[in-house]
């Protein structure tokens, strides 16, 4: 693993170059290394839980919950852990019907 000069985030290799994953910075992969290094195939997205405002809700898991909007007794859900570890996590909720959002905290 290697880590940005500029700001201390993982760096990914790409096209023979190593390229930091925040801040774009470009280094030359030092192929005297490569023994240390370890490579992965890309990552599989299909996990990942997205809680952006665009995000796309529609196919993540349901919950029997009121819609503040318009009442509607289910909504698609994902959980995100915005406080520190021992705190319990958000849940975000999109309305299947008329796609308000609205968050829960426990």
């Amino acid at each position: 693993m290697q880590f940005c000069e500029e700001c201390g985030s993982m760096m990914k290799s790409e096209d023979g170059k190593m390229v930091c994953s925040s801040c774009g910075h470009v280094e030359t992969k030092d192929e005297s290394l490569a023994a240390e290094f370890v490579s992965t195939e890309e990552q599989d997205t299909s996990d990942v839980i997205e809680t952006a405002e665009d995000a796309n809700f529609e196919g993540k898991p349901k919950a029997d919950v009121k819609c503040p909007e318009c009442d509607n007794d289910e909504a698609w859900y994902t959980i995100k852990q915005t406080g520190s570890a021992d705190e319990p996590p958000t849940r975000f909720f999109k309305c299947t019907e008329c796609g308000a959002r609205w968050r829960e905290y426990n």
